[in-house]
């Protein structure tokens, strides 16, 4: 591809021109634009950027899930021509079934994201955790078909590159994360990978819309779903359901180890009667309940000056000096430093991070790249 504007252009072509018209490829390029924001670290060398259908698929899963029901299903399509609904729909309605059941499931159309999340980071069920395999399988199927036709149809894989496995990829090929070497990949164009980053707002805007028309337009049945109802569902963000009494419990620990802990936003010595385990990337913004996420915060400050907004510029700086340290006291505990390489691996990949510095690098790094292309309220150093 030529450049950011060709790609844009193939993208809009892809969601709004296509001949034959549904909700996958949408929801594909959906998932790159987010992939593109979760890793804007990742940048390509030439030979493009190869995103794990597994990781699409992830995403897949929280934005199919509000339409999975058993009583009351919300079709992506009828059973007429071009539209036919979903392939997954009978292992993902098992498993929100499941999740439902669970201490931490509820009717929220976000808590397919939170599941996902719990999975990384949490201990869900071996009902559940082999429920999940058994979807991301399904899903990964699916996603396989998008890759395919996106483009005029004239040819397949004129958009995103036939399904491939690691030791088929050029050598400069940027790879995000993956859980095995028998993973597929297709790989994004350098040109729209930054495309969809820099226009990262624009484009979920447009999945939106299109994703919401298309499912009211497509109502097989006469249940009335409307696109209002469909881009409230599409757009639920998970709250911070999970307790997250492991980590409250390390910080304790550490408050009772040497000089203690600090906030890390005012610097103020903390206690275990006036402190917050907070999220530097809110829940509310993208839910990541990674431990490199996770800082300890003065409850005071937390929820009434940071709340749910995120560091602008002036942090910068502050966070360079700070974030070594703190990940280096993360490190220093064997059970904490499992627990943190668990989740940089799954958020960096495996052998990318070595210590606190480079830690601290990537995460500013992911950080401010979210800030700015999700435009998210900020608070500044002069609170």
């Amino acid at each position: 591809m030529d450049g950011s504007g060709e790609a844009v252009k193939v993208i809009q072509k892809v969601l709004k021109h296509d001949r034959k018209t549904n909700n996958y490829k949408i929801a594909l390029v959906r998932a790159l634009n987010d992939l593109a924001l979760t890793y804007a670290g990742a940048q390509g060398r030439g030979a493009g950027v190869a995103v794990p259908l597994k990781l699409i698929a992830d995403l897949w899963l929280g934005y199919y899930w509000p339409f999975m029901d058993e009583e009351k299903p919300i079709y992506q399509g009828g059973f007429r021509e071009g539209t036919a609904d979903v392939a997954f729909r009978r292992e993902l309605t098992q498993l929100k079934s499941l999740w439902q059941a669970t201490e931490l499931g509820s009717n929220r159309p976000s808590d397919g994201v939170l599941l996902v999340s719990e999975i990384v980071n949490g201990s869900p069920s071996l009902e559940v955790r082999n429920s999940y395999i058994r979807c991301i399988s399904t899903l990964t199927t699916a996603i396989q078909q998008p890759i395919r036709y996106a483009g005029d149809g004239s040819t397949t894989h004129g958009v995103f590159t036939k399904p491939q496995r690691l030791n088929d990829l050029d050598p400069r090929t940027v790879i995000l994360p993956y859980r095995s070497a028998t993973e597929l990949f297709t790989v994004v164009d350098d040109a729209m990978w930054e495309s969809f980053k820099f226009y990262s707002l624009y484009i979920e805007a447009l999945c939106l819309h299109e994703w919401a028309l298309f499912v009211e337009n497509a109502d097989r049945d006469g249940a009335g779903t409307d696109r209002g109802a469909v881009y409230l569902a599409l757009t639920d963000r998970p709250d911070s359901r999970r307790p997250l009494s492991w980590e409250r419990n390390q910080f304790e620990l550490l408050m009772m180890e040497g000089d203690g802990l600090r906030c890390f936003w005012t610097n103020k010595p903390l206690n275990v009667s006036n402190y917050d385990v907070d999220h530097i990337i809110p829940i509310t913004t993208f839910p990541i309940n990674e431990l490199w996420n996770l800082v300890p915060s003065e409850s005071t400050f937390n929820r009434f000056k940071k709340r749910d907004r995120m560091p602008d510029q002036t942090w910068k700086p502050v966070m360079a000096e700070r974030l070594p340290h703190i990940y280096q006291a993360y490190f220093d505990r064997p059970n904490m430093r499992s627990v943190l390489e668990r989740g940089v691996n799954h958020r960096f990949g495996a052998g990318n991070i070595g210590n606190a510095q480079e830690l601290c690098n990537a995460a500013i790094k992911l950080i401010f790249a979210v800030a700015d292309s999700r435009n998210t309220p900020t608070f500044s150093q002069n609170f």
